[in-house]
């Protein structure tokens, strides 16, 4: 006879009731101190839904143990949704960042509809949480809608979400997206020749994608299906940390030593202090500087165009923080690196670091250092976090800011221009460096790829670094992570809500091109997708360019 464990009391919403999860992180050091954040957001969410004459029901209460109500793993939201009604209607609030598969594949058979709301605050990114989760949704195939506010009392706020709420669904302006298809006439320019060439390389040689661990802090929409990879000539090599920590280990004292020592020769700002379990200490870097060497050996043993190491999840319980060895790798003024035989590893050039093992980075990171380094170009490439943004003398600017490093190239100042700050210690027990600054100056080409079913997708547009006033970039920087590198940005022909309403991740791949070498370099960029059978979306102005 069938047993199975008696089903829960349903949730269901009743008339002009709307249901609410809010998701969050799998640490609680990071959720404790965000609750109070998204209860203050969670008010101002009610008051508005009680005013166009709705009610807030929330679905899951507040851990009195927990010091918070987040749902924080997948295990929890799965028995949440299997109470949840799958018809009614829901909004998930984020107000901080977010593993998406706690809750995602329940959202994928949830029949009701679906609002990702998020606030926009730099300190409390609830954005980059609904970015990430949005591009998650997608992959999956889910119809939902999105809106983000700063405080619930905007106009655009108000009407989208009276908008859902008569409809059911939110559609947001994305026209600042068209299609560019493989008839375009750009493809028989000469730029357009070059980069159906390199393409056409990777196709026949390969990219190969090299990711110690995979699927970072929750995120479905950086982990493609392999058919996707495959297609488009850039296979995944799965690789484990604990094979990275071998490879560590066999890193002697005194090249490690001599990796550090290149650094600090060249005007690297360390913050040392003594206190290993709050502060920066040498052994951290020391650490770091084992592993870059030992990504590097793996990089020649793998015969692999990019390598990436997971972020925080496994590793930060054995080691160093891996951030100071990924943006070091990923320059190319770098620690000339010896292999095994004595010979030193890609000299004179950057190897892309894939952080956070995002594979929709790595597609574009791996491709634009492949056509850049055939052209002649500097080709250091990384992602940035779409972490906040707000306007400064009539222009909104863009804070993108990885958690941890970038390549010193993209720092103002180089390595001299660079500040290694401790990992917070409630992230990181074992410490290591960041490689903090100021992005510098200059023109720049943005993309991200995702996936929808196994086709490959690929947004790509141009922007404007800017180095604003040091009062006004430490102000942005202390709203977000100071200990992180800051660079602030326009996207061309682009505001704030166009991003929000079509992007499809929290990340956005960057690389640096001359200004007078850019029209060029896109033509061949988006040839270069297309020729690998990427489905390209061309972003704000960067059309007029091809």
């Amino acid at each position: 006879m069938l047993k199975l464990p008696e089903p829960a009391e349903l949730i269901t919403a009743g008339d002009k009731e709307i249901l609410v999860v809010t998701n969050a992180d799998l640490r609680e050091s990071a959720n404790v101190p965000c609750w109070p954040v998204y209860q203050s957001f969670s008010e101002a969410l009610e008051k508005e839904l009680n005013a166009q004459g709705y009610k807030m029901k929330r679905t899951h209460p507040y851990h009195e143990d927990r010091k918070h109500g987040f749902i924080s793993s997948q295990k929890e939201g799965s028995e949440l949704f299997s109470r949840i009604d799958p018809d009614a209607p829901l909004i998930v609030l984020l107000t901080a960042w977010q593993y998406s598969h706690h809750i995602a594949p329940s959202l994928a058979k949830h029949r009701g509809p679906i609002l990702l709301m998020a606030n926009f605050d730099g300190t409390w990114p609830g954005l980059v949480g609904m970015l990430c989760m949005a591009g998650t949704l997608t992959s999956l195939g889910v119809s939902y809608s999105r809106l983000w506010s700063e405080k619930c009392e905007d106009d655009f706020f108000k009407q989208g979400l009276a908008t859902w709420l008569k409809d059911g669904k939110l559609e947001q302006d994305t026209s600042y997206l068209s299609d560019v298809t493989a008839d375009h006439p750009l493809m028989k320019s000469d730029a357009g020749q070059d980069g159906v060439k390199v393409g056409e390389y990777i196709l026949k040689h390969k990219a190969i994608l090299g990711l110690h661990d995979t699927f970072c802090m929750g995120m479905m929409n950086g982990f493609f299906p392999v058919k996707a990879l495959t297609d488009i000539g850039m296979p995944l090599e799965s690789l484990s940390q604990s094979a990275l920590l071998v490879e560590m280990e066999k890193v002697p004292a005194e090249m490690r030593e001599a990796c550090l020592k290149f650094y600090e020769d060249r005007g690297m700002q360390f913050q040392w202090g003594r206190d290993s379990a709050t502060e920066l200490t040498r052994e951290q870097v020391l650490e770091q500087c084992a592993m870059m060497i030992a990504m590097a050996r793996i990089v020649t043993r793998f015969g692999l165009t990019a390598v990436g190491v997971q972020y925080q999840q496994g590793l930060k319980d054995c080691c160093a923080a891996s951030d100071f060895a990924e943006g070091a790798i990923g320059s190319t003024e770098r620690f000339p690196i010896p292999d095994e035989d004595g010979s030193i590893i890609a000299e004179g050039k950057p190897i892309p670091c894939i952080n956070e093992v995002d594979m929709g980075t790595a597609v574009p990171q791996a491709m634009l250092f492949r056509l850049l380094d055939a052209m002649g170009l500097p080709s250091e490439t990384t992602l940035h976090d779409v972490r906040w943004g707000s306007e400064y003398e009539g222009t909104f600017y863009w804070d993108f800011e990885i958690s941890g490093a970038v390549p010193f190239e993209h720092i103002k100042g180089g390595i001299a221009g660079a500040k290694g700050y401790r990992q917070p210690a409630m992230f990181f027990p074992k410490g290591g460096s960041t490689i903090a600054g100021q992005g510098k100056a200059g023109t720049f080409i943005w993309a991200r790829a995702h996936y929808e079913g196994t086709d490959v997708f690929m947004h790509i547009g141009t922007g404007m670094a800017h180095e604003l006033p040091e009062a006004e970039w430490t102000r942005r920087s202390q709203a977000t992570n100071p200990e992180w590198p800051l660079m602030n940005a326009t996207l061309d022909g682009m505001g704030r809500d166009d991003l929000m309403a079509g992007h499809q991740s929290n990340h956005i791949t960057i690389a640096y091109v001359p200004e007078d070498k850019l029209s060029y370099v896109l033509k061949a960029f988006v040839a270069q997708a297309l020729t690998q059978g990427i489905k390209v979306k061309i972003a704000g102005t960067a059309k007029d360019m091809l």
